[in-house]
């Protein structure tokens, strides 16, 4: 298993926190990184003991769920409630900030931004990164990465797979569930050595 980088890697803790997510339309992590240490991190939900989008549904207003903190100011105030400085410090995000996120995000002194995925990235707030000179970096990231059972699954669609040729399953059909296991797991050696 090839070894992961840093920035891998605290992308990977960000998708990790927007699993905790409440949120119904978007999961989405932030982790806190100053000199390769994490400082803090969050996920997008509502507010401690206040009812959640899984359970009571979004409370939507203007296109918005009000109910919801977003997992960047989570982070930032987790940080704000401990007294932890962040001035200088990177913040990985699963997904590009919303505007009001990357104006907090600007305001607390954040030197670096690195996200993984593209989500409505707004034109006014890759502006105003670049003004406040917060240097901006997309992380290629593939979550699969973090399926810690990806091994035992991928074998198991690979048993299947034989099992399906032995029963007179056809090339065309087997062709394509070997395509849907490298979907799933991308190039793994067992699938790409399939015979199909």
């Amino acid at each position: 298993m090839k070894r992961i980088t840093w920035d891998q890697f605290f992308m990977a803790q960000s998708h990790l926190l927007a699993l905790r997510s409440t949120c119904t339309r978007l999961s989405v992590g932030a982790t806190i990184v100053r000199d390769r240490r994490i400082m803090a991190g969050g996920y997008n939900g509502s507010i401690s003991g206040g009812d959640h989008c899984i359970d009571k549904g979004c409370y939507v207003v203007d296109g918005h769920c009000v109910r919801t903190i977003h997992a960047e100011m989570n982070a930032l105030l987790q940080c704000a409630k401990y007294g932890i400085n962040v001035g200088g410090a990177d913040m990985y995000v699963s997904h590009f900030p919303c505007l009001q996120c990357t104006k907090s995000i600007i305001q607390a002194g954040i030197a670096r931004l690195y996200y993984a995925a593209d989500y409505k990235n707004h034109e006014y707030a890759i502006e105003l990164l670049e003004q406040a000179g917060v240097e901006v970096v997309q992380v290629p990231f593939d979550e699969r990465k973090i399926d810690f059972l990806s091994v035992e699954k991928t074998a198991l669609y690979m048993e299947l797979l034989e099992k399906l040729r032995e029963k007179g399953g056809s090339d065309e059909e087997l062709a394509h569930y070997n395509e849907r296991v490298k979907q799933l797991f991308g190039e793994v050696e067992e699938v790409e050595e399939a015979e199909v």
